[in-house]
This record gives C-alpha cells, sequence and structure tokens, in this order.
C-alpha cells in the first residue's frame, strides 16, 4: 500500500516521462508535491523502490526504472516500464544497493570529510564503494574519504574511507559526522558537557570545539573503515 505522497509522486512522474520522455527535475518534484526539501523527496523515492515500483540502475547513478505501478493507475495508462534519467538529490545520500555476488553491499562515497578543520558540507556522490554486509547491519549508510589527521590517535588517517551510519544522535564517545553551523562537515568524537556540545580531536595537535545545542547537528556515526595501502 502506498502513501498519497508516493502515489502522487510516482503518477506524477511517469506522466512526465509519457509526455517528454524524461522524468521532471527533483526540483519539480518538491514543487509538485509541496515539499520544503529534496531530501524529502529522496525518501519517497527510497519506498517506491523498497516497495518495488522503482529500481535504481547498477552504474548509471542517474538513472532509474520504473518497474509497475499500482493496478488502477497501470490499468488507466497503459504502463510499460522503461528507463527514465532523473538527479540525485543534493543532500541525503541514496539507499545502499545490494551486491549479492560478493555478499556486499555498494555505498556511495559522498565526497570528502574533514579530520581537522571543518570543510564545506558534503553532499555530491563522487563514486560506489562495496563494503561487507557485517560492517553496515541495519538502517541506512553511506561513506566518505577523510581528509586530515585530527583523528590519527583514533586510527583514522588520511585518505581512509569511513562508513557511517545516518541517524541524528549520538551517545558520548561517539565518533560523528557533525554538521556545523549548516555549512560545515567534519569528523570528530561527539561529547555533552556543561548544556554544551564538545567535538574532540584525536591528535593534541588539535583543539576540542565548544559549541551551542543548535550549532551543530549529527548527520551519523562511524562504524566502519576502509584502508588502502
Amino acid at each position: 500500500m502506498l502513501t498519497k505522497k508516493q502515489l502522487q509522486l510516482l503518477e506524477f512522474i511517469h506522466k512526465r516521462v509519457q509526455k517528454d520522455g524524461v522524468p521532471p527535475s527533483f526540483d519539480e518534484m518538491k514543487e509538485e508535491l509541496g515539499l520544503r526539501s529534496k531530501s524529502g523527496i529522496h525518501r519517497l523515492i527510497t519506498g517506491l523502490e523498497e516497495r518495488g515500483y522503482i529500481t535504481r540502475l547498477a552504474h548509471r547513478a542517474r538513472a532509474l526504472e520504473i518497474t509497475r505501478l499500482p493496478d488502477a493507475l497501470a490499468s488507466k495508462t497503459g504502463f510499460k516500464p522503461r528507463v527514465i534519467e532523473g538527479d540525485r538529490p543534493d543532500s541525503t545520500p541514496p539507499a545502499a544497493q545490494p551486491v549479492t555476488a560478493s555478499g556486499a553491499l555498494e555505498l556511495p562515497v559522498m565526497g570528502r570529510i574533514a579530520a581537522g578543520v571543518p570543510i564545506a558540507a558534503i553532499s555530491e556522490v563522487s563514486h560506489n564503494i562495496a563494503v561487507p554486509q557485517s560492517m553496515v547491519g541495519a538502517g541506512e549508510h553511506y561513506a566518505l574519504e577523510v581528509k586530515g589527521d585530527s583523528m590519527i590517535d583514533a586510527g583514522i588517517n588520511d585518505g581512509d574511507i569511513v562508513i557511517i551510519r545516518e541517524t541524528k544522535s549520538a551517545d558520548n564517545g561517539d565518533i560523528v559526522v557533525a554538521l556545523v553551523e549548516g555549512a560545515e562537515a567534519t569528523l570528530k568524537k561527539f561529547r555533552r558537557q556543561n548544556g554544551m556540545i564538545a567535538l574532540e580531536a584525536a591528535n593534541p595537535a588539535y583543539e576540542t570545539r565548544i559549541l551551542h545545542d543548535h550549532q551543530v547537528k549529527v548527520q551519523g556515526r562511524l562504524v566502519g573503515l576502509i584502508r588502502s595501502y
């Protein structure tokens, strides 16, 4: 059973493909459904994918396939599956795709994350990487390339790939992806102290940053690491 918004989005995409040969952009989808952000569109598409209505095509990060429509909509439109081209959302990582042959999951590498002075917030997929299923467990995950040496005493080096489980909360001592002031992303140890949030480095050369709660948004928690030699 689809939600009202999922059905509305699926029908909108289908009608635009039938009319123009290409799907609407994520901005157009957002406007059509009256949503505030593209992340809402991503969640709807993920829900449609989980229910078998849409499939993301392997090795084609900008392609989707409508695999089926609800019976009422399919009979009305004479639906036949086809490939549609579409944008990935700007800020929310796509869902992990199973790689059954290797017993792994293919995760999007969203770019670089600072283990040092915070850098601009990560938003674009650079490539995919296969990781063991035992590393990720339940939930949504993505990967980031580490830039800097502020977490070196925690065994995280410049150039490592860190595996992140999406979450908005963290316990003291967790290593997290923290979004600072809505614009900078950094990899640090999370700790609450005296009503503030401390983002602690694992390198004595870097000072701990003390910030107000509203200045920090947790974007995920470290669950694994991949290193190339």
